[in-house]
């Protein structure tokens, strides 16, 4: 995978440790929980600058969830080099990860608010034995389905009880973190496990998945492209949708619509009297000058000449 060049870039590693992850994030750290009563959970409260430049997310091995405490924020994420995905959120939404590649952020604050988020990095052995006992079977824990700028009330319930724990200082009680961390890798595994069958080694997209998504798409070729629908039809944001769906096919979205968009035109163009902008129109271009140039980038012939051929 390509990393950004840039000299802030270019010490950051592509995966790192819970305890380490912050210094690559920036923003001022405003509350941490260390000790004894924290062996499950490590979580750190950010407070951030309003605007933040591009920079790269090293990857962690923990499930990472991000909450929003205050403020409000436009967040984009990429593939280091891809398209960048928005998320909008506010007091209450929460990003949840575990994703085995670094990735690109940044972010804009709105109004005079503070943008103040919460980091909590739930220990991988707890998330395993969890998962083990709820699913009867041991072996590695369930992929999570990432989710940037959702919202879950009982997820943010626990998240507010872990806060209010964090900010008791020396009068923190282990068992009370404990459960907290145990409630809270339980409702991990039954809302976002992906289907275990399903998982890949390559943390492609699912195959289902990945089936429905391209069923979207050809049924839908007449139309504008909308990621937001392909993400919407199999459960998962945008981004992560799109970083997934590019692991399994090579392609984004995009670039595998527009393809599966050519093949239907060459087969209409090859077995129907449909005229050229039928076809073009049939798989959405109503321009018939803008369905040659793409249909000539794509095959390297105009359509008349793919015909005549």
């Amino acid at each position: 995978m390509s990393v950004p060049t840039s000299d802030s870039d270019s010490a950051t590693p592509e995966r790192t440790s819970a305890s380490a992850h912050g210094q690559y994030i920036g923003g001022r750290v405003i509350a941490s929980g260390d000790g004894p009563a924290w062996r499950d959970l490590f979580v750190e409260v950010f407070s951030h600058k309003q605007v933040e430049q591009p920079f790269l997310v090293p990857a962690v091995a923990e499930p990472l969830i991000v909450w929003v405490m205050s403020g409000e924020a436009r967040v984009d994420e990429r593939d280091p080099g891809g398209e960048w995905l928005s998320s909008r959120v506010s007091v209450g939404d929460f990003f949840l990860t575990r994703t085995p590649s670094p990735y690109e952020m940044r972010w804009e604050a709105y109004g005079d608010t503070p943008f103040q988020v919460m980091h909590l990095y739930l220990a991988l052995p707890l998330f395993e034995r969890v998962a083990a006992e709820m699913l009867g079977k041991a072996g590695p824990a369930p992929r999570l389905r990432d989710v940037s700028g959702g919202r879950d009330e009982t997820l943010s319930q626990i998240l507010a009880l872990v806060h209010q724990e964090l900010l008791r200082g020396g009068d923190q009680s282990p068992l009370f973190v404990q459960g907290l961390a145990q409630s809270l890798a339980v409702h991990l595994v039954r809302t976002y496990a992906d289907d275990l069958q399903d998982r890949t080694a390559s943390n492609a997209l699912p195959g289902f998945k990945l089936r429905r998504a391209i069923r979207c798409m050809e049924s839908g070729l007449h139309e504008e492209f909308s990621l937001s629908r392909l993400a919407q039809e199999v459960g998962m944001s945008e981004f992560h949708f799109s970083r997934l769906f590019k692991k399994a096919t090579g392609l984004s979205p995009s670039q595998f619509f527009i393809k599966r968009r050519l093949a239907k035109a060459q087969q209409l163009l090859l077995e129907t009297e449909m005229s050229i902008i039928e076809v073009g129109m049939s798989v959405g271009y109503s321009s018939p000058s803008h369905f040659a140039q793409v249909f000539r980038r794509g095959t390297g012939l105009t359509p008349s000449d793919y015909r005549r051929s």
